[in-house]
């Protein structure tokens, strides 16, 4: 198997955890619009901004994706 590359199977995976960010950070700007206390509001933000980072190097690493071709 090539070191550089990603597996079928990890290509799966890759694609199915970058769905799961990508719902979780949607969900959670979505919540933050409608959130009215300060400390819940500063979690939101923190985890959209991390949400935004792993979809990011998720986004890196499926670019190594194997495709069926």
């Amino acid at each position: 198997m090539d070191e550089l590359g990603l597996g079928y199977h990890e290509t799966m995976e890759t694609h199915e955890i970058l769905n799961f960010k990508t719902d979780c950070l949607l969900k959670s700007k979505m919540v933050m619009g409608i959130c009215f206390d300060n400390d819940l509001k500063k979690l939101l933000e923190k985890d959209v901004e991390q949400s935004i980072q792993a979809i990011q190097q998720l986004k890196e690493l499926y670019k190594k994706a194997k495709t069926l071709s």
